[in-house]
């Protein structure tokens, strides 16, 4: 299964920004979308997430067959969607620990509760991974936190939730080489054949180190050129001039 976008149309306060995008991404791949500013990628992560201040106008967008935009925004993460955010919110007087726990607890069945000892174990093992320390789980929800943080603290979350498929919204801005490095290492632990990836980045650095099966060109709205991870480099070499010359095709 995978998720589908068909021919997605989505604006804000009556500015269209998708005009008629068309995305697969199957399961087990990772897919990156490259373009220049104001194309509308970060628009497509926060439309297939429900943020209420875009109104999507056509088409359709779906996950393993279900239909997201009938979803609220909780119904698709319990069905299995993560958004990471490019600039991440603070959340003052709840706790890492207390924040990620809540939210395994509301996928539980009710009268079900999370095993303590068995969730500080998991979440102590993928803070290693991000290398991590210990005091993370009191601090308040990326309060105080660096740029550095806030993203490994957005893939612990990820990490944690265990999601079938994973948008990445320029995780990699604002980092340096070292936390580029984490944060990556991080997302590479959850590939599996059984969760896609969608990420979102302007710069080819980081497909370095996330290695993406397909890379997609995006602009005006829609996905106008897409290839294999070479494209990344390509588009690191020359930019998007082409898009001057190649009229755009959904």
């Amino acid at each position: 299964m995978s998720l589908i976008v068909n021919n997605l149309q989505a604006s804000i306060e009556e500015t269209s920004i998708l005009k008629g995008l068309n995305l697969e991404v199957p399961k087990g791949e990772i897919h990156a979308i490259m373009g220049p500013n104001g194309s509308g990628k970060s628009t497509l992560s926060k439309v297939i997430a429900g943020h209420d201040d875009y109104e999507v106008t056509g088409g359709s967008v779906t996950l393993d067959g279900v239909d997201l935009l009938d979803m609220e925004v909780d119904e698709r993460s319990r069905a299995g969607l993560f958004l990471a955010f490019q600039y991440p919110a603070e959340v003052p007087g709840v706790s890492n620990a207390n924040f990620i726990r809540a939210a395994l607890q509301a996928r539980l069945p009710k009268g079900e509760e999370i095993d303590a000892v068995a969730y500080y174990k998991s979440l102590y093992e993928k803070m290693d991974i991000l290398e991590m320390d210990r005091q993370f789980t009191a601090r308040s929800v990326n309060e105080g936190f660096s740029g550095g943080e806030k993203k490994r603290n957005e893939i612990l979350q990820m990490m944690m939730l265990d999601p079938t498929f994973c948008i990445l919204d320029e995780t990699d801005s604002g980092l340096d080489i070292d936390a580029l490095k984490i944060v990556s290492k991080g997302v590479n632990s959850m590939r599996s054949p059984d969760r896609g990836f969608l990420v979102i980045t302007h710069y080819q650095r980081l497909l370095d180190y996330i290695e993406p099966d397909v890379v997609h060109v995006m602009a005006d709205g829609q996905i106008v050129k897409s290839g294999g991870k070479e494209l990344a480099l390509e588009l690191e070499e020359s930019g998007y001039e082409f898009l001057k010359e190649e009229p755009a095709h959904a």
